[in-house]
């Protein structure tokens, strides 16, 4: 059982941690609308990680040819992603007044996510397997694995949107501006590495060690 809690705690902190649409959502969030928002684009694994992971070891493991369905969704993600990237650029003076703006943050992290073509490959290449495999060791070992997966997969990015949500107000004018649409193009990059990912998986193009975002 404590091996299934540091492989969570180990798997949650290199997740939670690491660069990628989500936490460039969750970043931008917090600078346009506050910190809740961004906790709320944080916590969007925690919505739709479950129909994941049960798609992915139930109904995706069962298909001849489920990385055409993951390609297909990793092209669907790239679009979005696409999207908010491109509201991010074109920001204006105007948008610093959000009164009359509309966050949607809980929405798009979901969206984001769902989108991610990652979540469901570690499900069905890694989470998956350890999780069976750490049902040996009892019937609370699945369990550690999951909950300490996901309460440092959240919790990282939550810290990481309170620093941000810090420093949000030493920022003014242009510097927020161009700081916003610094993110958008970082998520132009991301939604790049998902269409890449998205062309390996339909056989389109070969990637030889793909960076996952």
């Amino acid at each position: 059982m404590l091996s299934s809690l540091l492989a969570g705690i180990v798997f949650g902190l290199t997740a939670g941690a690491a660069p990628g649409p989500l936490m460039t959502l969750a970043v931008t969030q917090t600078l346009r609308y506050g910190t809740k928002q961004g906790i709320l684009v944080a916590l969007a694994p925690l919505i739709t990680d479950l129909p994941i992971i049960v798609g992915s070891l139930v109904v995706l493991s069962r298909l001849n040819d489920y990385e055409s369905w993951l390609g297909a969704i990793a092209l669907f993600g790239s679009a979005y992603i696409f999207y908010l990237g491109w509201e991010s650029i074109r920001i204006t003076e105007s948008a610093i007044d959000m009164s009359q703006d509309t966050p949607r943050s809980i929405w798009k992290g979901a969206i984001v996510n769902a989108l991610n073509p990652h979540p469901y490959l570690f499900w069905t290449t890694v989470g998956g397997p350890f999780v069976v495999r750490s049902q040996a060791d009892g019937p609370w070992a699945p369990w550690l694995f999951i909950g300490s997966f996901y309460l440092l997969l959240v919790g990282v990015k939550i810290v990481i949107v309170l620093v941000a949500s810090r420093f949000r107000h030493l920022l003014a004018g242009p510097a927020y501006r161009w700081i916003v649409r610094i993110l958008g193009v970082a998520l132009w990059g991301f939604a790049l590495f998902l269409l890449r990912d998205a062309l390996n998986l339909l056989g389109i193009i070969t990637v030889v060690n793909a960076t996952s975002v």
